[in-house]
């Protein structure tokens, strides 16, 4: 175990140590090659900035209304009908949509059942097996041009939700 803590401490110098004497060996001008990146990187900030702050601010209103526990009301009795935990359904709607809210999420479904219960166990599998889809796909196609992004969300939309039912079953199945 001290050996790993030891070469986690020493990587990130190690990996920085390393680029800066190949550019050295190679003579490239680390400086000025930082700045061009820096440079690069603000502007991609900058064309992508007014889709973050529409989404952030869909994500906050859907949050704040109270639609979510509509929903999970609404179709909590079609999801008794197949076994699915109505417990995660608050993640499965958010996780799509919010990173950030969705580990809110996460972490008060783990505080009220635990982190060792079913549904716990359940939750983590849905967190480390599904992604974030809207906000990735804003900010790849927002930052090189994409407009048309009808088939990017139905084929992600579609991945996050083999990702929810396949990490049920098989939290089920082995625990």
């Amino acid at each position: 175990m001290q050996f790993v803590n030891f070469f986690s401490s020493i990587a990130m110098p190690f990996v920085i140590l390393m680029i800066v004497l190949y550019a050295w060996i190679e003579k490239i001008k680390i400086f000025d090659t930082f700045l061009i990146g820096a440079k690069e990187g603000i502007e991609i900030v900058i064309s992508i900035f007014p889709t973050l702050v529409g989404l952030f601010l869909a994500i906050g209103a859907l949050r704040s209304s109270g639609i979510l526990d509509c929903l999970i009301h609404f179709i909590s009795p079609i999801l008794n009908q197949f076994n699915f935990p109505t417990e995660i359904m608050p993640l499965a709607l958010i996780r799509p949509i919010s990173g950030s809210g969705s580990i809110a999420v996460a972490t008060d479904i783990m505080k009220n059942f635990g982190v060792d219960s079913p549904i716990g166990l359940m939750c983590a599998v849905i967190m480390g097996s599904t992604e974030t889809t809207l906000y990735t796909i804003a900010v790849y196609t927002s930052s090189i041009g994409i407009k048309k992004t009808r088939f990017i969300l139905w084929a992600s939309l579609i991945a996050d939700f083999v990702g929810i039912v396949v990490s049920i079953i098989t939290c089920k199945m082995l625990y």
